[in-house]
């Protein structure tokens, strides 16, 4: 598992050797990846909980994670024009609190961070460390560790797999399972939202900064001859994510008129993973989320409700999946994370 650390050497690392890879812009990286070329790893940052004021500041009140007083601003940022629907923006900025590690959980969704402040760095197994100021992730099925110093700062733009090829200009399978720097996958585009997101003055430029990159990187692909999402893989999708991966993948396939090989061939090459794991992705993601709103709120955890509500066998087969996914219970993951959860807005959601 790997650890991160707030604290610049890009590249990417691996999760056994530890060894950095530097990449250009516009590398393949998932057949990089493949060929064992470049080796692996995986990131998630860090972000804050609570209600959503109605100017998108998240609060949290009384201390943060590992028992020291501190300050922690949130943002939901709300994307413009054609980016609608495709991504959504979640600023943080957490100061003065205990060093501690924080999990950083698989979701049905890409992660694209840009840090202000001290990049992430991370660790491998070895102890090697690569720091990044941006970092592209994409779907993934194992928790990552998260270790900070007691200052997180950065905006986590959550990113729909189907509008990789559009923002990213490759198909979400390309990052799956992997996180590269910005400028292996965007270029003099991540250099410079980092430079803009740096220097801005406040939120609001720094959500405005973002909206004018990944609308230039829209214009840009639009000018190209990719290859556009199948419209049986697109509507899988919204299909596993609205049902929050109750969707049987026989009923997927008989929806979108293919055969269930054929369906989990094309959305695999699409995505990265097969339709049943993107809905176990998804199970997992609402119940978490889920269990993470009724924790702000002070309210029971009612596991069984969680567990029942969410197409889960009962609450055992709920706390078996976190501990595959989050690498611990239910009731651990709260009492370690209540401090550290992120909890976004999601693409298409309102705050």
């Amino acid at each position: 598992m790997l650890e991160l650390v707030l604290g610049p050497s890009r590249g990417i690392l691996s999760r056994a050797g530890g060894r950095r890879h530097e990449t250009g812009s516009g590398t393949p990286v998932r057949a990089e990846v493949a060929a064992g070329r470049v080796p692996t790893c995986r990131a998630r940052p860090a972000g804050t909980t609570g209600a959503v004021d109605a100017d998108g500041r998240r609060r949290q009140t009384g201390s943060m994670a590992g028992g020291a007083d501190g300050s922690a601003d949130g943002r939901a940022g709300r994307p413009a024009g054609a980016l609608g629907g495709h991504v959504a923006y979640h600023g943080y900025d957490l100061r003065g609190g205990t060093p501690g590690v924080h999990r950083g959980l698989p979701s049905p969704y890409l992660t694209f961070i840009v840090t202000f402040g001290e990049p992430l760095t991370m660790r491998a197994p070895d102890g090697t460390l690569v720091r990044r100021d941006v970092a592209i992730g994409g779907l993934h099925t194992t928790p990552e560790s998260i270790v900070h110093d007691g200052r997180q700062s950065g905006l986590h733009v959550v990113l729909d797999p189907l509008a990789a090829r559009a923002l990213l200009g490759r198909p979400a399978a390309e990052l799956a399972g992997v996180t590269v720097d910005g400028d292996a996958v965007l270029g003099a585009l991540a250099r410079e939202l980092h430079e803009r997101v740096e220097e801005a003055d406040g939120w609001a430029g720094r959500f405005a900064a973002i909206d004018d990159v990944l609308h230039r990187a829209l214009d840009g692909a639009r000018g190209t001859a990719a290859r556009p999402v199948a419209p049986e893989v697109r509507e899988a999708w919204r299909r596993v994510v609205r049902s929050g991966g109750t969707v049987p993948v026989r009923a997927l396939a008989d929806e979108v008129g293919w055969s269930e090989r054929h369906l989990g061939q094309r959305f695999r090459a699409e995505v990265g993973v097969a339709p049943k794991v993107a809905g176990r992705m998804a199970r997992f993601d609402r119940a978490r989320r889920r269990l993470a709103a009724r924790a702000a709120a002070g309210a029971p955890l009612g596991l069984a409700d969680i567990a029942a509500d969410g197409g889960y066998a009962d609450q055992a087969h709920l706390t078996r999946e976190f501990g595959a996914l989050a690498g611990c219970s239910p009731t651990r993951w709260i009492a370690e994370e209540i401090g550290n959860i992120q909890d976004p807005v999601m693409p298409g959601e309102t705050s």
